[in-house]
């Protein structure tokens, strides 16, 4: 269930890495590669705004969400964006709903593919 938004990229080079991205940000979250979400925003620059990358998410271990930022640092330094933001936006699961039903009253096994 995360969703993870590109900002200001180009698509042929989101489409390359999304395999890779996917299978180590999986890894590190513990969770399957087939619920991570990823997204391209096109957004028309005002001002000098950088290249980011936003993750909407649960909340998890602190060192878990280190651990995936500097995942995304890395790769997206191996291919020449070093200077990219990121930052989470976490998700309160008390506020998450899915057919207009809170979390909470979704069966457990339903449950997990959004955790």
């Amino acid at each position: 269930m995360p969703f993870i938004r590109f900002k200001g990229f180009e698509k042929e080079f989101v489409e390359r890495i999304a395999p890779v991205f996917i299978e180590r940000f999986a890894s590190i979250a513990n969770i399957p590669q087939e619920i991570v979400k990823l997204e391209l925003l096109h957004v028309e620059k005002i001002t000098n705004s950088p290249l980011s990358v936003e993750i909407m998410m649960f909340p998890r271990e602190h060192e878990k969400h280190d651990a995936i930022a500097a995942m995304i640092h890395s790769l997206l330094e191996e291919h020449g964006y070093s200077h990219t933001h990121i930052f989470y936006i976490l998700l309160n699961p008390s506020l998450y709903y899915k057919e207009g039903l809170p979390l909470r009253e979704i069966p457990e096994k339903d449950r997990m593919e959004y955790m």
